[in-house]
């Protein structure tokens, strides 16, 4: 496969819609980060400026991508500050990533 990647998916999924792209599960950790790393970078303007069927496919991608995400990675790190808890203790200028000053 071309840049390592396993095959790509096309095929029905429970709801009836065609997947597309290479199921989140055949990916290695790295091809995942790269692969959520992008669609989070292209969400915007798929919001602003994709039609209605490359929002939905967007969305769906991104959950799947996601959920891969969290099933591999059950203990990851949480920010106290992005907890309900946190962000009402925590002040409109701070941030809320871990490691940032304010957290």
């Amino acid at each position: 496969m071309p840049g390592g990647y396993p095959k790509p998916m096309n095929e029905q999924d429970e709801r009836g819609s065609t997947m597309t792209g290479v199921d989140p599960s055949r990916l290695d950790d790295q091809q995942l980060m790269k692969e959520l790393e992008t669609i989070h970078r292209t969400r915007h303007d798929t919001l602003l400026y994709g039609s209605n069927d490359a929002l939905r496919a967007h969305n769906e991608r991104m959950a799947q991508l996601e959920g891969e995400y969290l099933r591999r990675n059950p203990r990851r790190l949480v920010s106290a500050a992005r907890t309900r808890e946190g962000a009402r203790e925590r002040s409109c200028g701070e941030a809320a990533t871990p490691g940032t000053p304010g957290t």
